[in-house]
């Protein structure tokens, strides 16, 4: 694997030990590494370097985790891992809310982060199986090899997680899909159980598909089940 192959990873944190054994480990999975100890200094590191990926710890010196997630997610549609002792919900659901794509507890497991990294960068292929480049339902249309999803002609701008949520959507609409369903399909098949990733992200899209998120008519609640996506409404 040449250098311009190597997927970019922009690891944030303030603790030495933490980066030194992150950029070992994601270095011998042939990732490129660069390290930053604040949020300002991510910030630039990001402007000049443009990594695939960010992996960031939540306390930090300068900038916190969060603010740094929300000022990357105003510029940019990179995953965002969050790293962070705190492990309340009350504490994810405020990380997903700021922008990041997953959150993970320390002291966590390297393989089970290195896992969560393959998860957030993987990518839909350019076309489907039958070889179509496009999905359609409704007035929503899915670009594969661009990964935009339009809405009458108007392009309606997506995280990766976001993006994702709407192919398994356009794929399924009009059924209902259960939150295992879900949370399987579109971060894996550890998170079974993370219902309230399902809460911040469906929150998000329908504040960017629905005319009024409050009464939302796209994308419907099925009680104690899951979704459904109404492409027509």
């Amino acid at each position: 694997m040449t250098v311009l192959d190597k997927k970019r990873i922009l690891v944030v944190d303030d603790e030495r030990q933490i980066t030194r054994v992150l950029t070992r480990a994601l270095t011998a999975q042939s990732y490129d590494v660069h390290v930053a100890s604040d949020g300002e200094t991510a910030l630039q590191t990001f402007a000049d370097w443009q990594p695939d990926l960010v992996v960031t710890d939540l306390a930090m010196p300068i900038m916190s985790g969060l603010e740094l997630c929300r000022r990357l997610r105003a510029i940019s549609e990179v995953p965002i891992i969050v790293l962070s002792v705190k492990g309340e919900e009350r504490a994810k659901v405020d990380a997903l809310d700021a922008g990041a794509d997953d959150y993970v507890t320390k002291p966590f497991g390297i393989e089970e982060l290195l896992a969560r990294i393959r998860a957030a960068l993987r990518r839909v292929p350019l076309a489907d199986e039958r070889g179509n480049k496009f999905l359609e339902a409704g007035a929503f249309r899915i670009d594969f090899e661009t990964r935009r999803l339009t809405y009458k002609d108007k392009e309606i701008h997506l995280t990766p997680k976001e993006y994702d949520l709407m192919l398994y959507f356009l794929s399924h609409h009009g059924r209902v899909v259960t939150h295992h369903a879900l949370l399987g399909a579109v971060w894996g098949g550890n998170y079974t159980g993370q219902t309230e990733y399902l809460r911040v992200f469906i929150g998000q899209l329908r504040k960017k598909i629905e005319p009024n998120p409050t009464t939302p008519r796209h994308i419907l609640t099925e009680p104690w089940i899951g979704y459904r996506f109404n492409p027509d409404a």
